[in-house]
């Protein structure tokens, strides 16, 4: 569970500065919409020779910033496939079907009420999307009224839908192939495939590699993001030296060094800190180093460039009552909370999972609304789904009220389960 708390303590902490992060950006939005809107689309140009790319300082968060992002989000799904919650497939059956249900759930529902309305089928994503960092964040907020097993449960959960999200992104969401482009980023996969097979263990090259497979994938029209994705499930999950023969090898140097009658030689103390390092995988190393900056700054510089909606009450009104605010709100509030648990409760009737232990309906039934929290992913996805600005603020207006109201939702079923607990 070490790891499992670790991420989840991140994740928690990140929420405070997400939600500040997004109200400075409303406000800013509001206070002063030009500013706003002229410094995240100030040009940014990079030119080497004859090559050259620009973007705006917003694409470049979009896409090169949360390219990082996924890459945290592939090594903690690397290291639940591999070692964690999703080992097991009969215990992890329940909260990947809730996953599934509520991607499912939100994007019918979505779709029903654009069908219905006539209105814009391309948002049918938005809903999908969950923000972990606020949903765990929420979940710290009921404290001891959610069971400690709910923790995990919203972690495996999460990662699921997080591939879910990923696998949507790179399927829907590229542009036109440019094919040749496509065939160097396969190459540069090739070469990260063939320098672990020789031993390179030096993270320069891979820093240099990993730099040409996002400018590889960014130009084929694949989105940016999907080369943290490919980068984050190369990166080996097995340590280069076994942690017991580590030990106790450096255990003897220790030893040797603290008895030894003069100052300790920097070179033996080098020696063994690198020994140290090699018992401990990639993937570890680079999710410790990575995450916090994934956590405490890209995230939140993700929602202070994307979530300033300039907007009254008036607006909120109107953008719920178009067809793609509704469809969101309707969404993350009603279709997912609802298809992730009709899903799970389906797989555990029909047999082939059963409920986790220490958990019941009821906090699966106050954990599946906060899967309706999308917030700075959903956003993400609207950003990608609507060129319109006008669609894209709809949006997220029906974003920001349907994750709150998710939220709420969520902490009132978990409050009700433990009261009614202590009264029996």
């Amino acid at each position: 569970m070490q790891p499992v708390e670790r991420f989840l303590q991140l994740e928690a902490g990140s929420a405070a500065l997400l939600l500040g992060a997004a109200l400075v950006a409303l406000l800013w939005a509001n206070l002063a919409e030009g500013s706003y809107e002229s410094f995240w689309t100030t040009p940014v140009s990079l030119e080497i020779g004859s090559f050259e790319l620009h973007e705006e300082v917003r694409d470049v968060i979009n896409d090169l910033l949360m390219a990082v992002f996924f890459y945290v989000v592939a090594l903690e799904v690397k290291r639940e496939l591999i070692f964690g919650s999703l080992r097991d497939r009969r215990s992890a059956l329940v909260p990947a079907a809730a996953a599934f249900g509520t991607m499912i759930g939100g994007a019918l529902a979505y779709l029903a009420v654009n069908l219905v309305a006539d209105g814009d089928l391309r948002g049918w994503a938005i809903p999908v999307a969950t923000d972990i960092a606020f949903a765990v964040g929420v979940l710290g907020l009921a404290g001891r009224r959610a069971p400690r097993e709910l923790r995990a449960f919203m972690l495996t959960l999460a990662v699921v839908d997080d591939l879910g999200t990923i696998i949507v992104i790179a399927v829907f969401f590229s542009q036109g192939i440019a094919w040749a482009w496509l065939a160097a980023a396969i190459g540069v996969v090739a070469i990260i495939v063939i320098a672990q097979r020789i031993g390179i263990r030096a993270l320069a090259p891979y820093a240099l590699l990993a730099a040409a497979l996002w400018l590889t994938v960014f130009e084929s029209g694949v989105h940016a993001t999907v080369a943290g994705v490919v980068l984050g499930f190369l990166t080996p999950a097995a340590a280069f030296l076994p942690g017991r023969s580590v030990s106790a090898i450096a255990e003897e140097r220790l030893a040797n060094l603290s008895h030894a009658t003069s100052e300790p030689d920097a070179e033996a103390l080098l020696e063994t800190s690198r020994l140290m390092r090699e018992a401990v995988s990639p993937l570890e190393r680079m999710q410790e180093a990575v995450h916090p900056w994934s956590a405490y700054l890209i995230l939140p510089l993700f929602a202070l460039a994307n979530a300033g909606v300039a907007f009254s009450l008036a607006d909120i009104a109107e953008s719920l009552r178009s067809p793609v605010g509704a469809g969101v709100a309707l969404g993350l509030v009603v279709g997912a909370p609802v298809g992730g648990f009709l899903l799970a409760w389906l797989i555990v009737r029909a047999g082939p999972a059963r409920l986790p232990s220490g958990l019941d309906w009821p906090a699966i039934g106050g954990v599946t609304p906060l899967k309706g929290i999308g917030f700075t992913i959903a956003i993400f996805i609207s950003t990608l789904a609507f060129e319109e600005q006008e669609l894209q603020d709809q949006s997220k207006v029906a974003i920001l009220v349907g994750s709150t109201v998710a939220a709420v939702i969520g902490l009132a079923v978990l409050f009700t389960r433990h009261h009614l607990a202590q009264r029996r």
